[in-house]
């Protein structure tokens, strides 16, 4: 697990998850590259992805923070996309980094498995941090199923 800040906030897993961005992105230009079909396929999936990204910070507001640890006085946001996910922000990442190395080649789609592993992790120690927080945490955990994206995980 990445370590957290000196404020405990958790900046190991922030700098993790923008170092394995920027690994996926510089990927992009490692040969071999998907057939132009599927390649055609990532565009779509760049498009919602960044749109499910923006639409779930611009849900949060104030309350948006990239480490685990929410903001004192922030608020739990149960509308929006997160009636259908609990992370839709790594969701969208996910979505958006699939479509990335859709589109760019087969190793940076590769990288995509490493993102979404370490957002599934780093969802799991929000979650203590949001139980701890919130008193309502638990119930929408038991009503919003899937972590980051709907029908699968």
């Amino acid at each position: 697990m990445p370590g957290s800040s000196p404020s405990g906030r958790g900046a190991g897993w922030v700098a993790a998850q923008f170092a394995l961005m920027a690994v996926i992105l510089a990927l992009g230009a490692a040969p071999p590259r998907w057939p132009g079909w599927v390649q055609l396929l990532g565009v779509p999936l760049v498009l919602a992805g960044a749109a499910a990204a923006v639409w779930a910070g611009r849900m949060l507001g104030s309350s948006l923070t990239p480490f685990p640890r929410p903001l004192p006085g922030g608020e739990l946001v149960e509308t929006g996309p997160y009636r259908f996910v609990r992370h839709p922000i790594y969701g969208g990442g996910v979505l958006f980094f699939l479509g990335y190395g859709l589109w760019a080649s087969v190793p940076a789609t590769a990288g995509v498995v490493a993102l979404a592993a370490l957002w599934w992790l780093k969802a799991g120690v929000e979650e203590r941090y949001l139980t701890a927080q919130f008193a309502g945490y638990d119930g929408y955990r038991r009503r919003v199923r899937r972590r980051l994206l709907p029908f699968l995980f």
